[in-house]
């Protein structure tokens, strides 16, 4: 059996690679809160609105990542639709090309005809 390599936007996300702040996650986000929380001056804490204010940064994030995930993957899917119907139509357009113009048939007059009297 043969494998058909993906095309489109299928190709393109699975040769996708992140880079730079695109590469972090939500295990990296965690290193470095704590990481801040353990370097910040007892004396003088970091204000909870910055903190909440973080966090909801992190979340919308996360959740624009999510989207573009499903959206590749709704990509994906309408290649593979797109890819049926282009298969469909080539094998349609086969077996018309195969086929032979059908008979006309003529229909009889709607006037009506006399017998022939002798």
């Amino acid at each position: 059996m043969t494998t058909i390599a993906g095309t489109g936007a299928a190709a393109a996300a699975s040769t996708d690679k992140k880079y730079g702040f695109a590469a972090l996650g939500a295990g990296d986000f965690i290193k470095l809160m704590t990481a801040q929380l353990s370097q910040q001056d007892p004396t003088d804490p970091v204000d909870n609105k910055e903190m909440v204010a973080q966090l909801a940064q992190f979340s919308s994030l996360s959740a624009t990542s999510e989207s573009g995930n499903t959206l590749k993957a709704i990509a994906e899917k309408l290649d593979a639709v797109i890819a049926a119907q282009q298969a469909a139509a080539a094998s349609l357009a086969s077996l018309v090309s195969g086929q032979t113009a059908p008979a006309t048939t003529t229909t009889p007059s709607s006037t009506p005809t006399t017998p022939a009297t002798a």
